[in-house]
């Protein structure tokens, strides 16, 4: 039966530690934002001109046009810029007391930033997941299957707050705490696609060497 692809997913994610982090990292992630864009969306509506909300949906579909500037980049760079934008947007709840226009604009710069980097680290990753011996495909089937069930938990818990509370310094409050678990997430993929990197480029040099040793004998 087809339903027994659910259980192989979860066995692939299961049979690597580097492949766990990073699904979990995905979920993560991805269910702050989606639990706080149904907020934004309406404070979006309500304060920003149909220009701005034009020009951020531009912005955010550039990411095709961006990519190939980023091919040569490392990823743990990727990641690392992940982090900063993850610190920022902790930070940015802070504005919401004084200023809920600076707090609509600065989550929306960030959510459009956010997307076009989640779009480049996407790329990159794949060639890591065929370190890893698990196929594209299986890879891509994982990561949607991650996104989804994160923005239907994400919207679940929208509505929830929504309809138990009017509150949203709430609601920032414990997206902050799940921002800091993403955080660390993200500062450990940070140091394994960092430590791959390093070890790859030192097995090459080595095995330069050895070659210029077995010629030179």
């Amino acid at each position: 039966m087809a339903f027994k692809n659910y259980a192989l997913i979860f066995k692939e994610i299961k049979s690597s530690n580097f492949l766990k982090v990073q699904s979990l990292t995905l979920f993560l992630t991805t269910y702050i934002d989606w639990t706080l864009i149904p907020f934004v969306t309406k404070l979006e509506g309500t304060y920003l001109p149909v220009f701005m909300i034009s020009f951020y949906m531009l912005v955010g579909a550039l990411d095709g046009f961006i990519q190939p500037l980023f091919k040569n980049i490392k990823i743990y760079h990727i990641y690392m810029f992940a982090i900063i934008l993850d610190v920022i947007q902790i930070f940015s709840y802070m504005v919401f007391s004084s200023s809920i226009l600076i707090f609509t604009y600065v989550i929306l710069t960030i959510f459009t930033i956010q997307g076009i980097t989640f779009e480049i680290a996407r790329i990159h990753t794949v060639d890591f997941m065929q370190e890893e011996k698990v196929h594209l495909k299986d890879y891509l089937m994982i990561r949607s299957f991650m996104i989804s069930g994160a923005i239907v938990a994400g919207s679940l818990s929208a509505m929830l707050f929504d309809y138990f509370s009017s509150d949203l310094k709430i609601l920032l409050g414990y997206l902050s705490v799940l921002g800091i678990l993403g955080i660390m997430l993200q500062i450990k993929l940070y140091n394994k696609f960092k430590r791959r990197i390093y070890g790859a480029k030192i097995k090459i040099k080595k095995d330069k060497k050895e070659l210029f040793e077995k010629f030179r004998l």
